[in-house]
């Protein structure tokens, strides 16, 4: 047993929830970032602004058309093992032989792909590192046995696990335009809290094609943290942490979050508030790409997401126009409520004695 040990510490193979369900999946979330979501950007603004260049083919693979931006997102699968890889620290070889792997898996997948790619990528990365260096023909050896278990297990769990991703996020979706009030308080307000945590919730609503009225409360629960602590904590942080919080993320304040849980109060009780108005009132939906839904509004993804669904709409007929209301509503969910709400409701947690000046000190 402790030569096993010893040889997974050699080969830097740890078996635990922080390596698999934060490293790895905060890493799948930035592959898709690259791939997916810049495509989609490129896409919309190409389409926005009449800009040629980002809406002609510039090749046409199998009988598909491909524009600069679908090349990006075709190549999705590739980036998440690859990031994936990367997390898990996979030698050189191993990283390389995870794009096909990567690519076959998401194919496979379909549309539940990213949740496939996570635990396919995973476990290849693991057994790639195991044989990796240990054979005098590494070069041989190394890529075969990654790109072989891999397609293995891409054709064994590919289906069943995308499947399963698409039905579970399909579920909520369902649930969600059943009952629009109680799933917009159940999505909004888990989705942030997944936002908040050292976990990402991009690969979670990716995983599962989080989009429509789910996506949207989605994007409510994200914001409101995002920009609620950003808010609230502008007398500790001013400008600097207005916008490191406000466009980046509020996982910046995890660490004071375990210090004084109270400081979570005030954005949770305002993704509860902004997550059925969303729902309810503005029948804000994510239209754009899944990954989108779990972003909030680091970088305006979440925004420019559903504002790229708009788009996608008015263009395919299922919409007249972009209201005057879409975008009150957009404005409202994403940043003027969470601005209001978050720090009102943290000023009485102050008057109550929970929370203190320097709680939320970056």
């Amino acid at each position: 047993m402790e030569k096993i040990k010893a040889f997974l510490r050699k080969k830097d193979i740890e078996i635990s929830a922080k390596r698999y369900l934060i490293d790895a999946l905060g890493a799948m979330a930035q592959g898709l970032f690259c791939s997916l979501l810049i495509g989609t950007i490129i896409n919309t603004i190409g389409m926005l602004f009449e800009i040629s260049a980002l809406t002609e083919v510039v090749a046409n693979i199998g009988g598909h058309d491909y524009t600069v931006g679908s090349l990006a997102m075709a190549m999705s699968g590739p980036a998440m093992a690859v990031a994936i890889g990367r997390a898990l620290r996979c030698p050189p070889l191993v990283l390389f032989s995870l794009i096909t792997v990567g690519f076959a898996t998401n194919a496979l997948g379909g549309a539940g792909g990213p949740l496939a790619v996570l635990f396919v990528a995973i476990l290849t990365s693991e057994i790639g590192k195991l044989v990796a260096g240990e054979t005098k023909v590494d070069i041989l050896v190394t890529p075969l046995v990654t790109v072989g278990v891999g397609i293995g297990l891409a054709a064994w769990w590919a289906p069943p696990l995308g499947a399963l991703a698409m039905e579970t996020g399909a579920l909520i979706m369902w649930a969600t335009e059943l009952q629009p009030f109680l799933m917009g308080i159940l999505v909004s307000v888990i989705v942030g809290i997944a936002l908040t945590l050292p976990i990402s919730s991009a690969a979670i609503c990716a995983a599962l094609g989080l989009t429509g009225l789910a996506g949207g409360a989605a994007v409510a629960g994200c914001s409101a943290q995002m920009i609620g602590f950003a808010v609230q904590s502008f007398r500790e942080n001013g400008v600097g942490g207005l916008i490191s919080q406000g466009l980046g993320t509020s996982m910046l304040q995890m660490g004071n979050i375990v210090k004084n849980p109270r400081i979570w109060i005030a954005p949770i009780l305002t993704s509860a508030i902004t997550g059925p108005l969303a729902t309810c009132v503005f029948q804000l939906q994510m239209n754009g790409t899944a990954v989108s839904s779990g972003m909030g509004t680091c970088g305006l993804v979440g925004q420019i997401g559903v504002f790229t669904g708009w788009v996608s709409d008015v263009s395919a007929g299922t919409k007249a126009a972009i209201t005057p209301f879409d975008w009150t509503g957009l404005l409202l969910i994403s940043f003027i409520l969470p601005a209001l709400l978050a720090p009102s409701i943290n000023a009485m947690c102050r008057r109550l004695g929970w929370v203190k000046d320097g709680d939320m000190k970056l």
